[in-house]
């Protein structure tokens, strides 16, 4: 039978580690941050000691048979619905943001389990893998893959016209290669509409579609945004 200083011993160093992950996704701002990792790498924990060790007492019957690992798939299984709960998908930019976050609370979960059945080393190693991509490879990423990967942008906001037929009149006089347009409707009755070009499209042939769009009416504003730059706005 485990000691209790044992068990402390394995939650604490769940605790530890699931606090390093979680420091670094609740500096960015992020819902599940430091608490809620902790949490999760506790109760992964908390759930395979007791899988391990929690049933010592029957084990002693013969027409008894205990598999520890049997809880240790359900957490996995089970944190991913909390993970799903992370993920949200922005309409404005046409993507999907928080499955970073929700792989980190899967990856932490496994780390909680490592802790729990007492493979120190597996647990602290995966704690610095997991902190190196996470906060190490962010820029690297953001630079490299993710600036290459945006698609230049004119978002035009329009009040009480046309606004699709209005910003394509003015969109097929410059000959854009285009890859999406997006039309919402505000609550405040606002149109917007996004227009996403080809990446081969510059900044200087976006400026003058945004000087192009001056002419329509109703406009409220119109803004540009290149990849690799900050939005440029006119209004």
């Amino acid at each position: 039978m485990i000691q209790p200083y044992e068990i402390l011993l394995r939650l604490l160093l769940a605790a530890l580690l699931g606090g390093v992950i979680g420091v670094n996704r609740g500096r960015l701002e992020w819902a599940a941050g430091l608490r809620t990792h902790m949490l999760v790498s506790v109760g992964a924990a908390l759930a395979i000691i007791v899988s391990a060790f929690g049933f010592a007492d029957v084990l002693t019957r013969p027409d008894v048979v205990l598999d520890p690992s049997r809880i240790a798939a359900q957490v996995i299984s089970g944190v991913g619905f909390l993970g799903a709960g992370t993920i949200l998908f922005l309409q404005r930019e046409q993507v999907i943001r928080g499955l970073t976050t929700a792989a980190g609370l899967w990856a932490v979960s496994a780390i909680g389990l490592a802790a729990g059945s007492g493979l120190y080393f597996a647990a602290v190693a995966a704690t610095a893998v997991i902190w190196v991509i996470l906060a190490l490879l962010k820029p690297i990423e953001r630079r490299f893959i993710q600036s290459r990967n945006r698609h230049p942008r004119v978002t035009v906001r329009l009040g009480g016209v046309p606004a699709l037929s209005a910003v394509e009149a003015v969109l097929a006089r410059h000959h854009l290669p285009t890859f999406k347009i997006i039309l919402r409707r505000q609550e405040t009755g606002e149109d917007v509409v996004d227009i996403l070009f080809q990446r081969s499209v510059q900044a200087g042939q976006l400026a003058a579609l945004a000087d192009g769009m001056r002419q329509i009416e109703g406009l409220r504003s119109v803004s540009f945004d290149p990849p690799g730059t900050d939005r440029t706005a006119a209004t």
